[in-house]
């Protein structure tokens, strides 16, 4: 394995700047980017999902009780 966070200092930087240089390092993988392809089922899921929403409404959440709901487990 390659060198580690803490080998490179990056467990001192802020989030701010952890999050960043983490995009930083996305942008410059440029074409070599894994692929985001979706498998079958993924795809089956998303379409059951937003079908479900379409029925019924009230399930969806928003930004800010996702925000809210992450923030409280921790």
């Amino acid at each position: 394995m390659g060198p580690t966070m803490k080998d490179l200092g990056i467990d001192q930087l802020s989030p701010e700047q952890q999050i960043a240089l983490a995009l930083e390092i996305w942008e410059s993988l440029g074409n070599c980017r894994p692929s985001a392809e979706l498998s079958a089922e993924q795809r089956a899921e998303l379409v059951r999902r937003d079908a479900e929403l379409d029925v019924n409404p009230s399930l969806a959440l928003t930004w800010e009780q996702i925000r809210t709901s992450v923030e409280t487990a921790r």
